[in-house]
């Protein structure tokens, strides 16, 4: 059974944060329906996600989570600060919640005196229409739970609040850096695992069995993503892992992989060769480590994201490689469920055009990539906490370049 990691404090620090932002935009009540955002609420962990859920947060009392009725054993031993509404498998979740929002609009199930009071502060702010938001941008809210809260409840102002809450849980408070510490511990646990196994001959199966197996018995649970390990001719693949071939001398080897410890993630990233590396890849590859210092360096509470950026591209630019332009050189991580561990259908990146404040307490995967810039091929990765001294590099794994004879 997974245990929930978080303390009562610690979730009621979350919610009591959450609700202040709902202050703020007039909500009356807020619908999640991000795994994660759930997860940072209530400290569910559990495979379920794959159907609706549905978190209902009013502006005091007990939040609702409403799911498949199924899941009220996990439910019921996992969160402590949330109640439970199940809909069994011949309707949808939006059926059961759009029962309970008009029984809770309606007061049905409560004292009317306190609805009179609401609803005549509502009324006041809004004309008579509820104030509820909703994250429209999320891979629990479909098309068809969306229509159906819309079509069926009248008198609603909805308000899209994507990313509401995903702003909050940017920066990490000493309880999850814990757990991002353990979870890089894993990555290089596993990494060192990989990169051990990684010889001429090998099957590419064989080294992710070793990859796996390391990272379950050193206290890891299964990732949003990967392991992503790939051999040379298929290093353009993004997002793509492990085939049925056989690791070859003169090929590198892709890595990137994370621990991950009660759904925290610390990825990081090598590139392996096999029997030898060519001078231009070599080459690469201190530009690359230059590059990733550069980042660590620009890392600093108050700055943009785009200025961290920036300081990658000059390093870039004054190896004669101008040329080369990437998407980010990094991006936010922490909470994730699959299928990513990035924190949900969104990447949060540090990019040229982003106005995104970097603060103390934020964990980052940093990306050194130089592959494709037609002088040599390099990249490296690692998780990265911006503490109070400064950036702080989570996992230790050597950054190479690492030749396997």
């Amino acid at each position: 059974m997974f245990a929930n990691p978080f303390t009562d404090e610690e979730l009621g620090n979350r919610l009591e944060t959450v609700r202040a932002a709902m202050a703020e935009r007039r909500l009356d009540m807020v619908l999640l329906s991000t795994p994660e955002n759930i997860f940072y609420l209530t400290g569910l962990d559990h495979w379920g996600y794959f159907a609706p859920h549905l978190l209902v947060v009013p502006p005091e009392g007990e939040m609702v989570l409403i799911t498949r009725q199924m899941e009220r054993v996990s439910i019921e031993r996992q969160v402590r600060n949330a109640l439970f509404q199940g809909h069994a498998d011949n309707e949808t979740a939006a059926d059961l919640a759009v029962r309970f929002l008009k029984d809770s609009l309606a007061a049905k199930d409560r004292s009317r005196a306190v609805l009179k009071v609401v609803v005549a502060e509502i009324e006041e702010q809004s004309d008579g229409a509820m104030r509820i938001g909703v994250e429209t941008w999320s891979s629990g809210h479909s098309y068809g739970f969306g229509y159906a809260l819309r079509e069926s409840l009248s008198d609603v102002h909805w308000v899209d609040i994507t990313g509401l809450v995903d702003e909050l849980r940017l920066v990490k408070s000493p309880a999850e850096q814990a757990l991002m510490r353990k979870a890089a511990a894993i990555s290089d646990a596993a990494a060192t695992a990989a990169i051990d196994a990684i010889n001429d001959g090998v099957a590419e199966r064989d080294v992710v069995a070793e990859c796996h197996a390391t990272m379950i018995r050193a206290g890891g649970e299964v990732p949003g993503f990967g392991p992503f390990i790939r051999p040379g001719p298929r290093l353009g693949e993004e997002h793509a892992t492990w085939g049925n071939d056989t690791y070859r001398a003169g090929e590198p080897v892709f890595i990137e992989l994370s621990g991950c410890v009660s759904r925290y993630h610390a990825p990081l990233g090598r590139l392996v060769h096999v029997g030898s590396i060519r001078e231009e890849d070599a080459r690469m590859a201190e530009v690359a480590g230059r590059a990733f210092d550069a980042v660590l360096g620009a890392l600093r509470h108050g700055t943009r994201a785009c200025d961290v950026y920036a300081a990658w591209q000059a390093v870039v630019d004054e190896a004669g490689l101008a040329h080369h332009r990437r998407h980010h050189c990094g991006y936010c991580v922490g909470i994730g469920f699959p299928p990513s561990w990035t924190g949900g259908n969104r990447v949060t990146g540090l990019r040229h055009d982003s106005d995104l404040e970097i603060r103390e307490g934020m964990t980052f995967h940093i990306l050194s990539w130089l592959m494709g810039t037609g002088k040599g091929d390099f990249f490296v990765s690692n998780a990265v906490l911006l503490g109070p001294g400064g950036a702080e590099v989570l996992t230790k794994t050597p950054l190479g370049p690492t030749v396997k004879e």
